[in-house]
């Protein structure tokens, strides 16, 4: 049996925002925009890598969340406790110096960490924190 990771699922508290961070700084392409209920469901992901994406999404957009849920995940997500994700490069330096050059907010700069593996973060403009380790 072979399974792979299709999409994983960020929050986003400002569409044009993301899709400016995602697209612009981080240079992934635009697979999807799509618009429904006044809310935005931005699909994007590294170019040549069409069964790889990350889908942007309205937070507690299902009817099932609360409002108190749903304040809950606004200040977490303002603290930068909710989203996570790990990408990965093989120019860890090059892609640090391109998302620090289009002003993504730096959270560590490149690192040789204890457990084995070089990497960096970032926080993307809704808090989610993204960090890039360094293939080898």
């Amino acid at each position: 049996m072979d399974i792979t990771v299709y999409a994983a699922f960020l929050p986003h508290d400002d569409p044009d925002a993301a899709l400016a961070f995602y697209r612009d700084i981080v240079g992934f392409e635009v697979r999807s925009d799509v618009g429904y209920g006044g809310m935005r469901w931005i699909t994007v992901g590294p170019a040549g890598r069409p069964g790889t994406s990350i889908v942007l999404h309205p937070p507690a957009a299902d009817p099932g969340v609360t409002d108190e849920e749903r304040r809950m995940i606004a200040e977490m997500m303002a603290k930068g406790t909710y989203g996570m994700i790990t990408l990965a490069t093989d120019d860890l330096d090059g892609v640090f110096e391109r998302l620090e050059a289009g002003g993504a907010e730096v959270v560590q700069e490149p690192t040789e960490q204890p457990y084995g593996v070089r990497d960096c973060a970032f926080r993307d403009p809704a808090g989610n924190l993204l960090r890039i380790n360094e293939l080898r």
